[in-house]
């Protein structure tokens, strides 16, 4: 879920925050510039529902994707129907 705010997506599992993805947001580009998921809820497919959830929210908004972030650059890698995403906007 987007938490502006605090610039990040979020990740929850029975309310407790799981991982997030910060972002910074930049001329029809968002930036994602790290993520962790809390050592508890590794193993679980946090990070790859996070991921997941972000991007399709990103591609909803419109925006184009900045994966300086290892992990979503990975998660991208993996998975090419979001390659689309990268770029500029």
């Amino acid at each position: 879920m987007d938490e502006p705010r605090q610039a990040r997506y979020g990740a929850y599992v029975d309310g407790a925050l799981a991982g997030f993805a910060q972002y910074v947001l930049r001329d029809g580009r968002i930036v994602f510039t790290h993520t962790i998921v809390e050592d508890r809820f590794e193993g679980r497919g946090v990070g790859s529902r996070l991921a997941a959830g972000a991007l399709d929210d990103v591609r909803a908004r419109d925006l184009r994707v900045e994966a300086r972030c290892p992990f979503i650059a990975g998660y991208i890698e993996r998975h090419p129907e979001y390659r689309d995403l990268l770029g500029p906007p």
